[in-house]
């Protein structure tokens, strides 16, 4: 898996190791041992909601991905959460274990989205609902003279 030689070919569905070489607010760049460098999209570094991604990686970090796909024009997308299905990593802290840790009982599928994902699609979906709402009501108000 880790072994390939430089230059060595990378296939969709692989899991190699790679190099964390940029860290941007959406995701991570990796480089890979082919001498390409791949994107890590944040929603694909933990099973667990990423709020900030220096919490979870580091430049120079050497991590576990999966490839997921490659374009036309090189583009390839990684994830660390595919690659390690068991062993997600978990947000890196400072001291000793006083952070919030995603419980790992049964009960849940494979893919299957947490609790704090559920939540956060449902709060985004409700304040969008609820703007869309509000922008409504108010050009009704404003345009109807009183």
């Amino acid at each position: 898996m880790s072994s390939m030689a430089p230059g060595a070919t990378v296939e969709v569905g692989q899991v190699i190791e790679g190099t964390v070489t940029g860290i941007t607010h959406f995701g991570a760049f990796v480089a890979l041992p082919n001498g390409k460098t791949g994107l890590v999209h944040i929603s694909e570094v933990a099973d667990t909601y990423v709020r900030d991604i220096n919490d979870f990686l580091h430049e120079q970090d050497t991590v576990r991905v999966k490839v997921l796909s490659m374009d036309d024009r090189g583009k390839v997308a990684l994830s660390i959460r595919q690659a390690n299905p068991n062993a997600a990593p978990g947000p890196r802290t400072g001291g000793g274990g006083g952070g919030r840790r995603p419980r790992s009982g049964g009960g849940g599928r494979g893919g299957a989205p947490s609790f704090e994902d559920k939540l956060s699609r449902f709060m985004k979906d409700s304040e969008s609902r609820l703007s869309d709402l509000r922008k409504s009501n108010d050009s009704k108000r404003g345009g109807r003279g009183s």
